[in-house]
């Protein structure tokens, strides 16, 4: 007869295995699903087909406009045939946003009748995702894009004989546009199968061509170097600028090549400039929990940047999820009494993950739970998977126009330096990367006031320094309208500046760029939040590069220029060039 601790420890060896079974199992799902949760689409479809079905009124609301979209292409298929073989008229236009079809070709005969079907009927699916009654929010948001992709999949213009850019090009070359694309497909496909870099990468190399602005790295640590650049000078502001990049990819998004690197336009502004470069994780590193890189990252190199430059005020800045953890970090400085910043620079950083927008559609418990699992096997999650899941979000910019203009039309883009950088990707630890996940982007914990530093909560009402931030127009990573929210948490002055083109073409905007534009408007400390369009309503618009904006802002809170201090201290000694061994590690 067993006992009752003997019955207890058999429970419990069962349970374990159970979970054992269960993590495995989710492990090996998350290989062969490309890391993407089964369960999660198939619940939104659920919940939207069940509703669908119980609201009588949609379903005839749908049912009509079928009718009339039917009756009118109708109408504009008789006016194509009776008019001819020329340029018809479209009988609806495409988002604005939307340049898969702005060619003449897709005018005419019989290509506009296949483009103009094609966008009635993503307007009909786009009312039969939206608004339907009793359908939860998440679900419902995941249910249009998957709806978006599979229509984008199936659009006219990425089938070879239903498009007309395509079809000309071929006759024009005999085939040749063909040949050149079916190259540069098996090119892509061997060095996907050899984990090469991108076509084009070789002729940029780090600390040659990217990341060449000198400078020294005067601290090592398990997981970060951290260099300090050469002034370019005679004096300097005092305050020196720390620099926390993200650790999503590698830090020289900041120091690309010498015209588009931020960093050496700070130098050539009269600023002491320091950066932190990440160590690209490997399964040692999954472990690393989001307070080691605060412990770490940011407080390693903000004491030595102290050590170096002593009795000065930093102006530390972060990019992404480093301004994210650049804003936890201030919070604690804050709430520990503490006040060694002299200010806060967030590019294009959230700090409440309530509307993250659709990168978002990929955080709910059946994605993390199926992460996690895979993580717990390999220690990290490997920059494929992240590429993925972007890719997905730009599809038609990021895979169907690849199609299209490389494997169709035969014509493959230079390669620059923003491109090889994006190529350049790192991993993510397991510890780390799943608390940022459930703790900000799922339990939105920094907004609520729940995160904790150290064992203790954070507050970003706290935050009392002056704080300038940048968002993005077209971000689909930290979306600005998320990004501004920063106004209504915490009562610190804030300048913020809204700029044209993405996540990372925004903040890369040295001046001098042609089609640069954007807005700034400062809240004073304690003064009253604007709602984001409000804001966006009244911010003048100015023309050209942000950066100067930030320089000017930066002066203003800075003292009176001196001669720059030296490079390393007899605590934090240099240890070799910039840029350093982490960034080159694969």
């Amino acid at each position: 007869m067993s006992t009752p601790d003997s019955a207890d420890q058999t429970a419990s060896a069962t349970a374990q295995a159970a979970t054992a079974l269960d993590a495995a199992f989710h492990a090996a799902l998350a290989r062969h699903s490309g890391s993407m949760s089964l369960a999660s689409p198939w619940l939104a479809g659920m919940d939207w087909a069940m509703h669908l079905a119980l609201s009588p009124g949609k379903r005839l609301a749908l049912a009509q406009l079928a009718w009339q979209q039917g009756e009118q292409f109708a109408r504009y298929a008789t006016e194509c045939l009776m008019a001819g073989p020329g340029p018809a008229r479209q009988c609806v236009e495409p988002p604005a946003r939307d340049r898969r079809f702005a060619d003449p070709e897709w005018l005419r005969f019989p290509f506009n009748l296949l483009h103009q079907g094609f966008l009635l009927n993503e307007q009909w699916w786009q009312q039969a995702t939206s608004e339907v009654w009793g359908v939860e929010k998440h679900h419902a948001d995941l249910v249009a894009f998957g709806t978006r992709q599979w229509l984008d999949m199936f659009s006219p213009g990425n089938l070879l004989p239903a498009n007309p850019v395509v079809l000309h090009r071929t006759l024009q070359e005999h085939g040749l546009n063909l040949l050149r694309g079916a190259s540069f497909a098996q090119d892509d496909l061997q060095r996907a199968s050899t984990h090469a870099p991108a076509a084009g990468t070789e002729a940029f190399e780090v600390g040659r061509d990217l990341a060449c602005t000198p400078g020294e790295v005067v601290l090592q640590n398990r997981l970060i170097e951290l260099i300090q650049y050469r002034p370019t000078t005679a004096q300097v502001h005092p305050e020196p600028v720390l620099i926390v990049p993200a650790w999503i990819m590698k830090y020289y998004i900041l120091d690309l090549s010498p015209g588009n690197s931020l960093i050496r336009y700070l130098l050539d502004q009269g600023h002491t400039v320091f950066c932190i470069s990440w160590k690209n994780p490997t399964e040692a590193e999954r472990d690393l929990a989001m307070d080691d890189y605060i412990e770490l990252g940011f407080e390693a190199a903000l004491q030595a940047v102290q050590t170096i430059c002593p009795a000065q005020k930093v102006h530390a800045s972060g990019y992404c999820l480093g301004g994210t953890l650049l804003a936890i970090a201030a919070a604690a400085l804050a709430r520990d009494g503490r006040d060694e910043l002299a200010s806060m620079t967030l590019f294009a950083a959230q700090t409440d993950f309530s509307e993250p927008g659709e990168l978002g559609l990929f955080i709910d418990e059946s994605q993390l739970s199926l992460l996690e699992a895979q993580m717990a096997q390999t220690g990290t999650l490997s920059a494929g998977q992240m590429a993925g899941a972007f890719q997905m979000l730009r599809s038609n910019d990021l895979l169907w126009s690849r199609l299209i203009n490389e494997y169709m039309l035969g014509e493959r883009p230079a390669m620059n330096d923003l491109m090889a950088w994006n190529a350049d990707a790192t991993r993510m630890p397991a510890r780390m990367h799943s608390q940022y996940l459930r703790q900000l982007f799922l339990n939105n914990d920094l907004a609520a006031g729940r995160y904790r530093v150290k064992g203790h909560t954070v507050s970003l009402t706290s935050l009392r320094l002056p704080v300038f931030m940048v968002g993005t127009v077209t971000d689909h990573v930290a979306p600005w309208r998320s990004v501004y929210k920063l106004h209504h948490l915490s009562p610190a002055e804030i300048s913020f500046v809204l700029t044209n083109g993405g996540h990372n073409a925004g903040i890369v905007s040295p001046p001098g760029h042609a089609h640069r534009h954007y807005q700034c408007l400062t809240r004073s400390a304690d003064g009253a939040a604007l709602s984001a369009d409000t804001w966006q309503a009244q911010a003048p618009q100015v023309e050209g590069s942000w950066w100067p904006a930030w320089r000017d802002w930066l002066g203003a809170h800075s003292g009176a220029p001196v001669a720059p201090p030296a490079l390393g201290a007899p605590e934090h000694p240099v240890l070799y060039p910039a840029p350093g061994h982490y960034v080159m590690e694969k």
